[in-house]
């Protein structure tokens, strides 16, 4: 067996993978901007801005982008530049940041079968 190759291998796995882990902000707190700027240049761009906190470093934003999608954003507080952007309706259809009208429009317009058998709610039957 060669483990010249295997240890090469570990060893520079070892190396890159803080390089690879360090997503966070590192700007120094001297030079950070404001939240209400950051919430100002967002609104001036079309997002309509939920939350704004810090996490990891960074200033995390939910809202909804110009585009119309529900998303978590990650700025550097000091640049205000953005450095990750993430469409939170990607995972599920929840409408939980809705009124909740969509939902219940659809699930009303959605004929209910002769058999009584509604997919998605249990029945049960008592002697």
């Amino acid at each position: 067996m060669k483990t010249k190759p295997v240890i090469i291998s570990l060893a520079l796995f070892c190396l890159s993978a803080p390089v690879l882990a360090d997503d966070d902000c590192d700007d120094p707190m001297a030079d950070w901007q404001p939240r209400e700027q950051l919430r100002q240049k967002l609104e001036a761009e079309g997002w309509t801005v939920y939350r704004i906190k810090v996490d990891d470093g960074c200033y995390e934003v939910k809202g909804l982008a110009p585009d119309g999608f529900r998303a978590e954003a990650s700025f550097a507080p000091a640049s205000l530049e953005l450095m990750e952007l993430e469409r939170e309706d990607d995972d599920d259809n929840r409408d939980e940041w809705s009124d909740g009208t969509a939902g219940d429009q659809a699930q009303a317009d959605r004929p209910v079968p002769r058999n009584g058998i509604v997919k998605g709610r249990p029945t049960m039957t008592v002697e």
